[in-house]
């Protein structure tokens, strides 16, 4: 007990104001780490290699030679599997390091425009509730979806909510799959998205509720729903989805994300001009 003291004891002693901003960063980097796999398959995962680690070293201390063999050799090949299998997780953890370190100026909006766009959109989908017609738009924001896009229908017109209700409508060639909408135009419709593998979802969600969630996993994209049986609008976004959505709801949601998302670029660009001046001020 007093070896254990005086080891604490001279580890404080050592200890300086970076020590501390070291800990503190790495803390917050597993905290981030954990955020962004938790409640998906890859936080029982991870449970499973905690406690092959903690297996190890009392297996060593007991002598269990054959347990000890199997877990070090087991952790040994798991890294590359670690890997593969978290490999959704770990694109998503770098796109969300890409949406938040690098901002582009020209995502910054005329809030006139975006204001009809989402009075387009909400009066598209209110429709489509009334009327209990199936529908899965997608407005991108800082993640590309090109790749999604690349295997629908191009289209590139302004928004009209009754384009949008045109699209959706039964039976018509474009109405199963997802609509994209990119910087205040209708870009694609008939869009395939990636299904989510989250098996703690509501059982009763259909194929186009656990497309929009998939998508919304791996891209910052706002995902709105409208259910084909009940009508029900929903939104998902970084994974999540919330439903009972009427038009005013869905109005002021839109607008206090996209808003958000415009006051965060227009300030990161005026950062950036400012950086600009500066430097060109000192040359």
């Amino acid at each position: 007990m007093q070896e254990i003291i005086s080891m604490v004891s001279k580890s404080l002693s050592n200890m300086s104001i970076w020590s501390v901003v070291d800990i503190l960063v790495v803390s917050y980097i597993f905290y981030k780490g954990y955020t962004l796999i938790k409640e998906t398959r890859a936080e029982q995962l991870l449970k499973g290699i905690v406690l092959i680690g903690f297996l190890i070293p009392i297996s060593y201390i007991l002598k269990l030679d054959m347990l000890y063999f199997i877990l070090n050799k087991t952790l040994t090949i798991g890294v590359l599997s670690i890997v593969i299998i978290f490999q959704p997780e770990i694109r998503r953890a770098l796109e969300h390091l890409g949406r938040t370190a690098f901002d582009d100026i020209s995502h910054v909006n005329d809030k006139k425009l975006v204001d009809t766009t989402i009075n387009e959109i909400v009066t598209a989908v209110q429709n489509l509730s009334e009327s209990r017609t199936g529908a899965l738009l997608v407005l991108e924001q800082s993640t590309g979806l090109n790749e999604v896009i690349g295997a629908g229908t191009l289209i590139d017109a302004n928004i009209t909510s009754n384009l949008l209700e045109n699209i959706f409508v039964v039976n018509t060639p474009l109405h199963d799959g997802a609509t994209i909408i990119r910087n205040n135009r209708i870009l694609a419709s008939g869009c395939v998205l990636p299904l989510t593998n989250n098996v703690n979802i509501n059982k009763k969600l259909g194929t186009r509720h656990r497309a929009a969630i998939g998508l919304s996993e791996v891209s910052d994209a706002l995902i709105i729903i409208v259910s084909e049986e009940t009508g029900t609008i929903s939104l998902a976004i970084n994974g999540k989805l919330t439903r009972g959505y009427d038009k005013e709801k869905l109005k002021m949601v839109l607008s206090k994300i996209i808003e958000k998302r415009s006051d965060k670029t227009v300030k990161t660009a005026r950062e950036k001009v400012s950086s600009w001046i500066k430097v060109k001020t000192k040359h």
